[in-house]
């Protein structure tokens, strides 16, 4: 049998909404697995329904807010009526509060409470940490799944200006680590994927002027990037469906997988 066939799995992505979340849903999909598309904006869930659907993937959007433990026991319970009993958790739901954003006019020591907290509850909270605690039990009573948490090379070392999502990433790739231990016994396997820099929505601004060309920030990346590029979407497939395979990755659990471009292994 194939390695990296997902025939029979079904993957809930959280996340799957954005851009680097739909391309992972994408990925699962295109390996067989049925796919539960989950986020806030229904516009974007459905769209994304409809390419996964168009590439012969069986999926469903399902709406959710990831900080409300409510909404994600009702799409537990959702997703197995309309696609099977879930096997797959990709936590990919999470980004950076600009008002937690180090600038000029924005000190590290002015940074507020609500927007500290704010990323950590977009990145960890709801982001990990709820969604581990709905799902993970049922894995474990069934004796089997596999938890993908996102994290960030700004967990690993922390970047300027974003240094409360920086923070927060970090204590993701902690929680991995100790669900990893902890369920490991369970048949549960846990593991994270570190994507380096990909443009999205969240933040184009930050890389590109509005003319298109690159801004200081952006060339300062790409020149601690051996590979010279930023990433293409598209690019995070393969990690997520070989964490995703128990054939595969069945032996692989409390890793990090870094799809990178090289920036963390980068020095002078």
């Amino acid at each position: 049998m194939n390695l990296f066939d997902l025939s029979g799995e079904v993957a809930v992505v959280i996340g799957a909404t954005g851009a680097l979340g739909g391309a992972m849903a994408h990925a699962l999909g295109k390996a067989g697995a049925a796919v539960a598309v989950v986020g806030r904006n229904a516009e974007r869930g459905q769209a994304c329904v409809a390419s996964l659907k168009e590439q012969g993937t069986r999926a469903a959007f399902f709406a959710a807010d990831a900080m409300n433990r409510d909404d994600l026991r009702r799409v537990e319970s959702e997703v197995e009526r309309q696609l099977g009993v879930p096997s797959v958790l990709v936590n990919a739901a999470g980004g950076n509060d600009p008002k937690a954003t180090v600038t000029a006019e924005l000190p590290f020591e002015a940074i507020g409470l609500e927007a500290w907290r704010g990323n950590f509850d977009l990145n960890l909270v709801g982001g990990v940490l709820l969604p581990c605690q709905t799902f993970g039990p049922g894995f474990c009573a069934r004796q089997r799944g596999t938890i993908i948490n996102v994290a960030s090379v700004s967990a690993h070392i922390p970047l300027s200006r974003v240094v409360s999502y920086s923070a927060a990433k970090a204590a993701v790739l902690s929680l991995t680590q100790f669900l990893a231990r902890e369920w490991a016994p369970n048949g549960v396997r846990v593991n994270s994927i570190t994507p380096g820099f990909f443009p999205a929505e969240q933040n184009r601004r930050l890389l590109f002027n509005e003319d298109g060309s690159p801004t200081a920030r952006a060339k300062a990346i790409l020149s601690h990037t051996p590979m010279a590029r930023f990433g293409s979407a598209d690019e995070l497939g393969g990690a997520v469906v070989f964490l995703a395979s128990p054939r595969a990755a069945g032996f692989v659990t409390g890793t990090d997988v870094r799809v990178d471009g090289g920036f963390l292994s980068q020095t002078l």
